[in-house]
């Protein structure tokens, strides 16, 4: 899948920008806060129906403007895409594909796969269980719409039932008539994401060794909540009567975690910030395998600042495994521009480099270009 073009208004520091890109690396060059993540932003976005950042959709419209526009032209396999998300301060946002506007956003989850790696990806270790449940949910999602569909409804029926929490309802056979449904949709999500952690963990491990270069041996463990139970019908039953003091719902899927750990250690309490750097970057390279295989497409691989506090070697061999075949097209931000012309020389082929200020982009060449 191949992003040829992007046009932008008033998004975020962004006034009006259009950019034509190279089917493999694109690269963006300037200084901290010039708006280069901004851009990649922006392509999430058209994929995600969201910021990465998790921005709520006025703080993504330019300080001073009520409205933004994002529109993207895409080659999905041999067929052209055009997207476009409208913002609007105040109103409600609309995506449209070709020109029509998509009824449900959800069914757009999936159609444009992207990766991005980037520095608030430390979260995944550092942060709770609920980083982790969203990075499992957003990659599965893609991929899989009968798990998007399950985990919908198990979302919109555990909201009922911590309203009936909240609300101090005593009524046995209602509880049991919201639980039952959740039961069913639970049976899909623990499921998938049993099976999506075994199967990223096969493909995370040699992408740590890879980079790290070490003995260490990775690892990711799916914690489900309800496994002590058997069920999720017997733990919520468990478990109604803390639920009703404590007001929300204590245990299933929401509660499920993922667990990193190094040498069989935790790798919150016990990694380096290189390691723990190593660690989320290889996590996405296996997500992007993942999705590659799952969709049958190359998703768009966007990198923002991925070489700060890590050293030379490690440096070199992202750059060794980001630049083969393996990786479809690339957009990747720095400010160190030594990193950049050694992506591009090191891939070959078709490349664009921009230097980025205050929200705009100026094309210039590559050093390999220039001699």
């Amino acid at each position: 899948m191949i992003l040829q073009s992007i046009a932008l208004t008033n998004f975020k520091n962004i006034a009006a920008a259009q950019l034509d890109f190279s089917p493999k690396i694109n690269c963006l060059l300037g200084d901290n806060g010039m708006g280069k993540s901004n851009l990649l932003d922006a392509i999430h976005y058209l994929s995600f129906v969201r910021s990465y950042g998790r921005l709520s959709d006025s703080l993504l419209i330019r300080r001073g403007e009520d409205f933004a526009i994002l529109k993207g032209q895409y080659l999905r396999g041999d067929t052209p895409e055009e997207i476009t998300a409208g913002l609007r301060r105040g109103g409600r946002k609309s995506l449209r594909r070709g020109g029509k506007e998509y009824k449900r956003l959800s069914t757009h989850i999936g159609l444009l796969p992207a990766v991005m790696v980037a520095p608030a990806d430390l979260s995944l270790v550092t942060e709770s269980g609920e980083e982790r449940r969203r990075f499992a949910d957003m990659i599965i999602s893609q991929s899989d719409t009968a798990y998007l569909d399950a985990l919908i409804r198990y979302n919109h029926l555990l909201e009922q039932r911590n309203r009936l929490l909240r609300d101090g309802a005593e009524d046995r056979a209602l509880y049991e008539t919201i639980e039952v449904m959740m039961d069913a949709a639970v049976a899909i999500i623990t499921d998938r994401r049993q099976a999506f952690v075994d199967r990223l963990t096969e493909i995370f491990v040699p992408y740590y060794n890879r980079i790290a270069d070490t003995n260490e041996v990775p690892a990711l463990t799916y914690a489900a909540s309800t496994a002590a139970y058997g069920s999720l019908l017997d733990a919520l039953e468990h478990n109604r009567r803390r639920d009703h003091i404590l007001t929300h719902t204590s245990v299933g899927p929401h509660r499920d975690d993922i667990v990193f750990t190094l040498d069989d250690m935790p790798l919150r309490a016990t990694a380096s910030q290189g390691q723990t750097k190593t660690f989320t970057i290889a996590l996405r390279f296996a997500q992007y395998d993942f999705l590659a295989q799952a969709t049958g497409l190359k998703p768009l691989l966007l990198l923002d600042d991925i070489f700060d506090k890590l050293d030379a070697r490690r440096v070199a061999r992202i750059i060794d495994i980001v630049s083969s075949a393996d990786f479809g097209q690339i957009f990747i931000t720095d400010t160190n521009r030594k990193h950049l012309d050694e992506l591009m020389l090191d891939a070959g082929g078709d490349h664009r480099l921009w230097h980025v200020n205050n929200g705009e982009y100026s094309p210039i060449l590559s050093s390999n270009e220039t001699n």
